[in-house]
């Protein structure tokens, strides 16, 4: 059996970066949205991942680790985007986002 080889991994996360940027400009829903912007962002990290194996430092520490950050990011950023999702569908019944374009109440 055999393994990836760095270039398929660089593939993919290309890949990933574009069906993320892809779904950003396009999408008009704001879960659609946060979804996007959380594929968009797994692609940085597996970059990074894959440059902390590549580099040669003991089991890749330097990029799982600062991948760990980012996963808490990710993370942060899906429940303040839920907050102003559930906030917005509260005030104006609808999470559209060309509907909320201005934020006046």
């Amino acid at each position: 059996m055999t393994s990836l080889v760095p270039l398929d991994l660089l593939a993919l996360s290309a890949a990933l970066l574009g069906i993320g940027l892809f779904g950003i400009l396009t999408r008009r829903n704001f879960i659609l949205l946060l979804i996007s912007i959380e594929i968009a962002m797994n692609a940085a990290i597996l970059n990074f991942v894959i440059f902390g194996a590549l580099s040669g430092g003991p089991g890749g520490v330097s990029g799982s680790a600062i991948a760990v950050v980012l996963v808490g990011l990710a993370a942060t950023e899906v429940a303040v985007g839920l907050a102003i999702v559930l906030a917005l569908n509260r005030l104006r019944g609808s999470i559209n986002v060309a509907e909320s374009a201005t934020l006046r109440l």
